[in-house]
Parts: C-alpha cells; sequence; structure tokens
C-alpha cells in the first residue's frame, strides 16, 4: 500500500505538457478544479474527463501511474459513495430496516466518486510532470505580489516544495522499517483495533528519529552554501511564458467557461 502512494514523484520527459511553464501548469490545476466543482451533469463531467485524458495522452503518462495513486485513497472514496448512497432523500428505489436507496442518492454517489477521481488524477498529473524546483519557482512568481505586504512567499515554496520532495523519501523509509520489524517478528495484521495501533509505535519513533535527522542535515546543508532566504537571489533558469502557455492558458479558460454553461442548463 505505501509503493501505491506516487504525491510528489516527478517522472522526467520532453512532452508538449512537461515543457509549459510551471505557472501555466498551476494555473491549469487551480481552472481545472474550479470547472470539476462546477460540473453538474454527465455532460459537463464529460468534458472535464475529456481535459483530463487530452492532459495525460499528450504528458505519455501511463495511466496505471495515475490509478496506482488512487488505492491509498479507496476506502475514503467508498466511505464517501455510501453515505451519498444510502443518505440521500429522494425517490426511493430500495428500503431495506434504516436504509434507503434513492435515485438522487445514486447520481450523487456515481458524480462525486467520479469528481475525487478527476480531482486526484489532475493535481497528481501536475506533480508527474513538473519537477519541485520548477514548482517552486513558479509558486513563488505567482504570490510575488504578496512581497510588498511582506509575506514569506519565497520561504512558503520552498517549504512546500521541500514537503512534497520528501515525501517519497519518508514513504521509502517507512516501507524499509515495516520489513525491518517484520523480520524480527513483529506482527502488525492480526489482532483488534487497539493492538494493531499499538504495532505502529516500532514504526512511528524510527520514522520520526529519521525525519527530524534529515531535517537537521538538511538544514545544516543550506547553511553551509550560504542560503539565507530568497533576498538578493538570482535562478539559474528564468521562467518566460510562450505561446504554447497562451494557448494552454486560453484553452482551461474556455473549459471552465463551457462548464459554467453547461451548468446553467443542468448539463
Amino acid at each position: 500500500m505505501l509503493k501505491d502512494i506516487t504525491l510528489g514523484q516527478y517522472f522526467p520527459g520532453d512532452t508538449v505538457v512537461h515543457r509549459l511553464d510551471p505557472r501555466t501548469k498551476l494555473l491549469m490545476v487551480i481552472l481545472y478544479i474550479v470547472a470539476l466543482f462546477l460540473c453538474k451533469g454527465f455532460v459537463s463531467y464529460g468534458v472535464a474527463l475529456a481535459f483530463l485524458i487530452t492532459a495525460v495522452v499528450l504528458s505519455k503518462i501511463r495511466p496505471k501511474a495515475l490509478f496506482k495513486g488512487l488505492k491509498p485513497l479507496l476506502i475514503i472514496i467508498i466511505f464517501t459513495a455510501v453515505l451519498n448512497l444510502f443518505y440521500t432523500d429522494g425517490t426511493v428505489l430500495v428500503k431495506f430496516w434504516i436504509f434507503k436507496i434513492t435515485r438522487e442518492g445514486i447520481y450523487n454517489a456515481f458524480f462525486l466518486v467520479l469528481r475525487i477521481m478527476l480531482l486526484v488524477m489532475g493535481t497528481f498529473l501536475l506533480t508527474y510532470t513538473t519537477s519541485p524546483i520548477a514548482l517552486t519557482d513558479g509558486l513563488e512568481s505567482l504570490l510575488s505580489p504578496l512581497k510588498k505586504l511582506h509575506f514569506p512567499v519565497h520561504e512558503l515554496a520552498m517549504m512546500m516544495s521541500i514537503a512534497l520532495r520528501f515525501i517519497p523519501t519518508l514513504i521509502e523509509e517507512t516501507d524499509k522499517i515495516i520489513s525491518a520489524q517484520k523480520a524480527r517478528g513483529a506482527d502488525f495484521e492480526t489482532g483488534n483495533i487497539f493492538r494493531r495501533a499499538k504495532a505502529l509505535i516500532p514504526i512511528l519513533v524510527p520514522l520520526f528519529v529519521s525525519a527530524f535527522r534529515r531535517a537537521d542535515e538538511l538544514a545544516t546543508a543550506m547553511e553551509c552554501r550560504c542560503y539565507h532566504g530568497g533576498k538578493g537571489r538570482t535562478k539559474l533558469k528564468q521562467l518566460r511564458y510562450r505561446r504554447r502557455d497562451v494557448f494552454s492558458l486560453l484553452l482551461g479558460v474556455a473549459v471552465l467557461a463551457g462548464i459554467i454553461v453547461l451548468r446553467r442548463f443542468g448539463l
């Protein structure tokens, strides 16, 4: 299960999506999320799905990698679907004991599950096609107007980049600790919920120690390189908008506008 968590991973490539400006991809993700929450019917969700499929095909990211990222959220998705299926008022189709299945509940469960899946895969595609450094530069550039309000934009972007970068590292470290504890006879799969929770202590303690050690080593390395925040720093690669970025943003705005129109017609 831990190996199925792919958030924060970056798959190098030379596709159109990989070459887009990180600011463009961040804005596209924002437009995509807003469009998803405005979807109302089959047609609008079909437009959002077509948009995501087009991005996946152009990025040459294997769909298997996107679906793999959904596995850790499977329980949440099922729980959300069940709640909407049994606790939505409307035209009753099936009723047993205190539970009832309505036509509106089926629609709500289906659309909500589809929305979660599209949302997760769309945001994962951002990290798959954008390196942490590029994400940091793009986020800092988009938030640069806040510098006039003395907001620590560079520090915030750096923290988010480091957090994304260390997610795969901590997952790998956790997997190693679990394997080592199992080799020593630890049992994490049997017993009641309290026993399983107690069995996690031999995992969490070394994991926290390892995380703090890595954080201390990173802080020391940054100090040795005379890192003092974003003031006066220059960048090796300057961000520049190109024609493909403008076209992509216009396409994202067009998709959002189309979904808004479809929502007004209940589609």
